[in-house]
């Protein structure tokens, strides 16, 4: 039997969201998009860094034409949100006129999607969707309509599957909770 609990720096996590549990939502949120975007070719916006493993593997299931880019954006430190959002990478592609999805590993509370969005609508897309994998309701502070929503969790933290902590973690590939 697998071990479930691992070490990162000082804080130990229990497996939460098995690999086969991860890839098979990620299978139903693509044949939805599919669905969805059916004779149209979307703009996927990726939030770096957290999302890169869930874009790779939502982009693998598209059967549709589509673009892939990313943007880094970031406000955590440690375990804990700064309430500042740092566009470190920025968005090069023109979106007007463009169907747009956004793609995000959680949505906690909200902030960085919150401070990000009036950025993208004053480019005028046609259409604008947000696609998270992990989203945290018992967290979430202001309001977002997230249109693909892999999985909604407790307010707990998690690691695993892009996401870190302190920079750590992001290559497993299953998803932990802190115990």
């Amino acid at each position: 039997m697998k071990e479930t609990l691992i070490q990162v720096h000082d804080k130990t996590f229990d497996i939460y969201l098995s690999e086969e549990k991860i890839q098979q939502r990620v299978k139903e949120m693509a044949a939805d998009i599919n669905k969805d975007y059916k004779n149209k070719k979307p703009l996927f916006i990726a939030i770096l860094n957290g999302s890169f493993m869930f874009a790779s593997d939502l982009f693998k299931q598209l059967t549709i034409e589509a673009e892939l880019c990313f943007i880094k954006l970031a406000s955590y430190k440690g375990m804990k949100s700064s309430g500042n959002v740092v566009t470190s990478i920025g968005l090069e592609d023109d979106l007007f006129g463009r169907d747009v999805v956004i793609v995000e590993d959680i949505v906690d509370t909200g902030k960085t999607l919150h401070r990000f969005l009036p950025k993208l609508i004053h480019q005028q897309p046609k259409s604008l969707t947000i696609a998270t994998l992990l989203h945290k309701p018992e967290a979430t502070e202001y309001e977002l309509t997230l249109d693909y929503v892999g999985f909604s969790i407790p307010k707990k933290f998690v690691v695993g599957y892009g996401l870190d902590y302190d920079g750590l973690g992001r290559n497993l590939k299953e998803i932990y909770q802190v115990v």
